[in-house]
């Protein structure tokens, strides 16, 4: 069985399709989700797709392109979820996004390191999104000793230096669709040297949609593409990748309840 551990299920492209998209899914072998929630509007959506559905567990946090709108009531009340809502299993997605300027850069930085801070003092791992700041995202994690709690590179596009820096903080390497790309080198290659027990997949659906299916809208069962695509660079077969892969999920995303770090 399979793990997503990115995706978007609360996106309104899956409007009145959600009970149809989990059902194959689970017949693709995809035995659990985690859906991410990163602004008001769709945390509040992704914590009621977790109460909705036993596979799906929530990840909670500020996108770092909307930085410019979080405020300290935001923050507290993500605190609040983090510590009372039983299915939110990290914080996220958090991180720098220099492609779009909606956010100055020093505003992305400053609730970047709130966020950290936030979930070392929660126990939870984190979720980075990191768009065109390779530099700059392992600097603060480094500065904010996030290795403390670990967490997930999503969907990571970096080189294999800044892999290894990442590594050695205690943090897993995320691969999605590009990993099913002809010309995707780069991930390919960072794949092949990452160590099987840090490596994780997912969609980040209704984006970065893998082959077969590029250029149309991606779903949570199309991780199955992405696992066959990763198992095949890391030559096994698809159950042992995807038992070991999702092993790691379950150790990065402790159920609620469970001891965390």
């Amino acid at each position: 069985m399979i793990t997503d551990t990115h995706t978007h299920l609360d996106h309104h492209r899956f409007d009145g399709e959600r009970d149809e998209i989990v059902k194959r899914a689970n017949e693709l072998g995809v035995s659990r989700i985690i859906n991410i929630g990163f602004d008001r509007e769709t945390i509040a959506s992704t914590l009621k797709l977790a109460e909705t559905y036993d596979c799906i567990d929530a990840v909670i946090g500020w996108h770092p392109v909307d930085a410019i709108d979080m405020t300290p009531d935001d923050l507290d009340w993500i605190e609040e979820l983090a510590k009372t809502h039983p299915k939110v299993v990290a914080l996220g997605e958090m991180g720098l996004d220099y492609h779009w300027d909606k956010s100055p850069k020093e505003v992305q930085h400053r609730v970047f390191r709130e966020q950290i801070r936030l979930a070392r003092k929660l126990g939870l791992p984190i979720v980075i999104h990191n768009r065109e700041a390779h530099a700059d995202i392992v600097a603060i994690l480094k500065e904010e000793k996030a290795y403390d709690v670990g967490g997930v590179m999503h969907c990571f596009s970096g080189s294999w230096e800044t892999a290894k820096q990442c590594l050695d903080m205690n943090f897993y390497l995320s691969f999605g669709g590009p990993i099913t790309f002809k010309n995707a080198k780069q991930p390919k290659e960072v794949l092949a040297k990452a160590p099987l027990d840090r490596v994780l997949v997912e969609t980040d659906a209704p984006y970065l949609t893998p082959e077969p299916y590029r250029g149309k809208r991606n779903e949570t069962g199309y991780v199955r593409y992405v696992a066959e695509a990763a198992a095949e660079i890391k030559g096994l077969s698809l159950d042992e990748f995807a038992a070991i892969s999702t092993a790691n999920a379950s150790s990065l995303f402790l159920a609620r309840g469970e001891n965390k770090r």
